[in-house]
């Protein structure tokens, strides 16, 4: 994937998932967000990995 690709898709990942602990903190979340959550949580952790192997 090309670095403008990845990075754009680490700014949306960061977004939802700050929305979603926010989310979290206030009302709380079903068992099914937070699933969701810690898929975007690790979605995220692997496209800064491949962010720092595609910038060297």
């Amino acid at each position: 994937m090309s670095l403008a690709v990845l990075e754009r898709r680490s700014e949306l990942l960061k977004k939802r998932i700050q929305q979603l602990i926010i989310k979290d903190n206030q009302y709380g979340i079903s068992r099914q967000q937070n699933m969701f959550l810690q898929h975007m949580i690790k979605e995220l952790h692997q496209t800064s990995y491949e962010l720092n192997t595609e910038r060297g």
